[in-house]
């Protein structure tokens, strides 16, 4: 199995799990000019992103691990294979929407 297919199946997830954690507390999908979400999560996404980039590449630097070839694209920013971005993604789709119904949850008590 490859970086690409795990990935596709966990930010699919992340997708589906953040559409349920939404439309649970009530909200309404859409992206506009009045969103005040997107702003910090495109904040959140470059930011992860960045770390993500900066992190890796020392580890791998480090010899702390190693990627198999047989597994990745071969697309690679750095040492790291840009198949790890996917994980910060899936984290800046799923975790705010956990906190919307959450927190939403917690007011409707």
């Amino acid at each position: 199995m490859t970086f690409a297919l795990v990935n596709l199946v966990m930010l699919g997830l992340a997708v589906v799990g953040a559409a349920v954690a939404l439309r649970a507390s009530g909200r309404r999908g859409g992206v506009g000019r009045r969103d005040p979400w997107l702003r910090p999560l495109l904040l959140t996404l470059v930011g992860l992103a960045l770390l993500t980039v900066v992190f890796d590449n020392l580890m791998i630097a480090a010899d702390l691990f190693d990627y198999g070839d047989q597994h990745r694209s071969g697309l690679q920013l750095g040492l790291a294979p840009v198949e790890d971005l996917a994980y910060p993604l899936g984290a800046a789709i799923l975790l705010p929407a956990l906190w919307v119904w959450l927190r939403d949850k917690e007011i409707r008590r």
